[in-house]
């Protein structure tokens, strides 16, 4: 039984640090920035790095293009 909620804890720990690490790329796509492609490839080679990931993560809130909706 204690291998069983080890699993499920772990499991829940790795979902979440997931999201935290792709949350660039998510607010980049809810905000639909027209460079969400290139943050999401970011994110994902250089978000390990802190630098990296709050790079997204500036990039993914900064404006659209005039006459984008946002």
């Amino acid at each position: 039984m204690d291998s069983l909620v080890t699993i499920i804890f772990v499991s829940i720990v790795v979902v979440l640090l997931a999201a935290v690490y792709f949350m660039p790329t998510w607010v980049a796509w809810k905000m639909r920035h027209h460079n969400v492609v290139a943050i999401g490839v970011l994110n994902l080679l250089a978000g390990w790095t802190f630098i990296g990931w709050v790079g997204a993560l500036v990039w993914s809130l900064t404006r659209n293009k005039p006459g984008r909706a946002v």
